[in-house]
């Protein structure tokens, strides 16, 4: 018969056994996040280390609230203060909250505080001058903000790898010069609907920052082939995304320096760019097409089948392409589809005001694209869902064709946009 051991010999506490490392060892295991709030119920040693563990937050707060979350989240990388755009009442974080997140949160990287209309350029001094580890910030829709913040941001955070201003309408090229003097890791740089940016600006920043790999220049008026030319050059390794929608300047010498230099560009947003012709498109196609996944070129007035053909036939990894408004588009386009000898895996496909596509069009687009989730046929007078059933066209079992929808809808390719630059920002 076994000898019975005592009872106080088998009651042991886990937390006598077991060191501070090997509880974090634990944690680190734990995937859910309702799971790792749980390990913090344990009891308050346990509580602590969930604590000075957790990475990231996301919240509302005050100052004083700041203060205590500092205090309990000490090693906390980032944190996410951003405002509803449906609560635009509200101001959100204002420039003393960014002065105390500035004097506690010391190992904070990546800060987002999109739709905080109170914040100025004092609190971007507060920042500048106290989280010198900064690497990402996001203050999309942030009006009041000037170069006097920004540029004291450039100055003091040199691990500066992400900016996005969004909505900063005051941004002049003087921030751009201060980015390029002092944050050479630079790789994300929003500046959409920042219309005083100009070509110098752009010239200025590459001449520093050679290693952009997303930027976004949407409606910045200012900006033209000089520009665009330059950042072909100088980052021609490193980038993958541009959008440059109703860049009105912005004309064939851009697109061919793009096909010249840029052999990894998987998104290319230049819709609106009317000066933009067929000639530029076919080089970028032949030279590149491989790599690209996400094309826009709607009210490209001066595309037509020749250069569509020529990008469906080569680029063959394309999963997005609209081409809205290109009125000189006809069905002859889509026989570049068979052209490549590859199936197409076109997901998305927006053709909405090209009077010249017809249902035989779309016939033929249906036999090479087995992958179509979305395709958007508005305002073509000659593809009425009548016409197509009559044809018995057949689409791919989940494909949804929009007829009559609304303008106002939610973009589907802005949902695929998202998702293929999150996914980059993870390698």
């Amino acid at each position: 018969m076994a000898e019975l051991r005592n009872p106080e010999e088998i009651m042991v506490c886990i937390n006598e056994i077991l060191t501070d490392d090997e509880l974090r060892a634990i944690l680190a295991k734990l995937q859910s996040n309702k799971d790792r709030d749980d390990f913090g119920l344990v009891c308050k040693r346990w509580l602590l280390l969930q604590s000075t563990e957790r990475k990231k937050l996301c919240a509302r707060a005050g100052p004083v609230m700041l203060q205590k979350m500092a205090a309990r989240f000490s090693r906390l990388i980032e944190l996410d203060l951003s405002q509803s755009t449906s609560r635009s009442f509200y101001p959100g974080v204002i420039d003393s909250d960014l002065s105390v997140i500035a004097a506690s949160f010391t190992c904070l990287q990546i800060l987002s505080l999109q739709n905080c209309k109170g914040i100025t350029d004092v609190g971007m001094t507060y920042l500048g001058k106290g989280l010198p580890s900064l690497q990402s910030l996001d203050v999309s829709s942030c009006r009041k903000l000037t170069d006097k913040g920004l540029v004291s941001v450039a100055n003091g955070c040199h691990n500066l790898r992400s900016l996005h201003l969004p909505g900063c309408k005051f941004v002049t090229d003087g921030l751009l010069q201060a980015l390029s003097k002092n944050c050479h890791h630079l790789e994300e740089l929003g500046l959409e609907g920042c219309i005083k940016i100009t070509d110098n600006g752009l010239v200025t920043l590459v001449d520093g920052c050679r290693h952009i790999k997303y930027l976004d220049i949407n409606k910045c008026f200012k900006i033209g082939d000089v520009g665009i030319s330059k950042l072909s050059q100088f980052c021609s390794s490193s980038l993958r995304t541009l959008k440059m929608l109703d860049c009105c300047d912005v004309g064939d010498e851009s697109i061919f320096s793009l096909a010249k230099y840029c052999k990894c560009l998987k998104i290319l947003v230049m819709g609106g760019c009317r000066e933009v012709s067929d000639e530029s498109v076919k080089a970028l196609a032949f030279s590149f097409g491989h790599s690209l996944k996400y094309v826009r070129m709607d009210w490209c007035l001066k595309i037509s089948n020749s250069s569509l053909s020529c990008v469906l036939s080569h680029c063959k990894n394309l999963e997005v392409l609209d081409i809205g408004c290109c009125r000189e588009v006809t069905d002859t386009a889509f026989l570049g589809l068979g052209k490549g000898g590859f199936e197409s895996g076109l997901k998305l496909l927006k053709v909405n005001n090209c009077p010249g596509i017809t249902v035989s069009g779309i016939q033929l687009l249906l036999q090479f694209c087995k992958y179509l989730e979305y395709l958007d046929v508005r305002a073509c007078p000659h593809i009425t869902k009548a016409l197509c059933d009559q044809a018995r066209l057949q689409f791919p079992e989940f494909c949804k064709v929009n007829f009559l929808g609304s303008l106002l809808d939610s973009d589907p390719a802005d949902g695929f946009l998202f998702s293929w630059i999150n996914a980059a920002r993870s390698y």
